[in-house]
């Protein structure tokens, strides 16, 4: 698991940005966008924590910050679990939907970065757009259960229980990898549960999963996880700004500001990933990471539901 440039060539970045390469392109653009949210939105110095809850303090957002660049290396390494250890953390502080919302737009930059820095592009639309349109599907659907309901701690605590599923399965099979298997309906399937998963909770690890058990070429398995993903959050951003009251102003400021801080997190870890990488120790990582978040959510919904 190599890349021939694990270095960043900023001249040569320039250089292509200038000539519209799709793959500069759509890494300037999505950091761009939540840049432009960050200062548009910007609510003013009095009213920098006025829009979540009146016990939340500025260090209190300067941890959600580094949670925020730690989730960003992560995700740049291994292509998803940004939202899975964002999520829980941001919900156990503050309104549960308003951490669903806020954490919609950091997710959206990070997956459209990769999609243009594993240069992935019309090439995965052709092939997977069955997977692409139940992902929507699945979107739209959660996104208006989420404007109408509250969700509770028990679809992140069944999402907990797939996950450390899934990884006693691992543990217990040595790492299964299946080298391209395709299964278009299992695919599709996993794509329209991922969708209603990131809407209601933003904590959806089926698609990852299935991918890192079936798909084990790395710039397509982290670049069209990234083009579903940033599809899944494209739609839910959408429809929660013009079609539901979730997303206002302020909620858009902050998750713009920290989609902008969680960047660095991000091209730490897009620069470990194009180092050589031994496939044992990405298959520990990828498992001992989820792990760690299966209790982590674990820790957060089972007082609320049996105790």
């Amino acid at each position: 698991m190599s890349s021939d440039q694990p270095h960043i060539d900023a001249e040569q970045f320039l250089a292509n940005l200038v000539d519209f390469r799709y793959r500069e392109v759509m890494m300037a653009a999505a950091t761009l966008a939540v840049a432009a949210g960050a200062i548009v939105f910007f609510p003013g110095m009095d009213n920098v924590t006025k829009g979540l809850q009146s016990d939340v303090s500025g260090g209190l957002l300067a941890l959600f910050v580094v949670v925020a660049v730690v989730a960003g290396a992560v995700k740049g390494m291994i292509g998803f679990g940004y939202a899975l250890i964002t999520t829980p953390i941001f919900a156990s502080v503050i309104d549960p939907t308003l951490a669903v919302a806020v954490l919609a737009i950091p997710p959206w930059m990070l997956n459209m970065f990769q999609v243009g820095e594993t240069d992935t592009g019309l090439a995965f639309v052709r092939e997977e757009w069955v997977l692409l349109v139940l992902a929507v599907i699945g979107t739209v659907i959660g996104v208006t259960f989420l404007a109408r309901f509250r969700a509770g701690p028990i679809v992140p605590f069944l999402i907990g229980l797939v996950i450390f599923g899934y990884v006693l399965f691992q543990v217990a099979q040595n790492f299964v990898t299946v080298q391209e298997a395709h299964h278009p309906v299992a695919l599709s399937v996993a794509g329209f549960l991922q969708g209603f998963l990131l809407a209601v909770a933003n904590l959806g690890p089926l698609l990852p999963t299935y991918f890192h058990t079936f798909e084990r070429d790395v710039e397509r398995y982290i670049g069209g996880l990234s083009m579903v993903l940033g599809t899944i959050f494209t739609v839910r951003i959408v429809q929660m700004l013009f079609f539901t009251d979730l997303l206002t102003p302020y909620r858009l400021w902050l998750g713009s500001v920290i989609a902008v801080v969680t960047v660095v997190g991000l091209l730490v870890g897009t620069y470990l990933r194009r180092l050589e990488i031994d496939e044992a120790k990405f298959n520990w990582f990828v498992v001992g990471l989820l792990f760690l978040i299966s209790l982590n959510i674990f820790r957060n919904t089972v007082p609320a539901l049996f105790l």
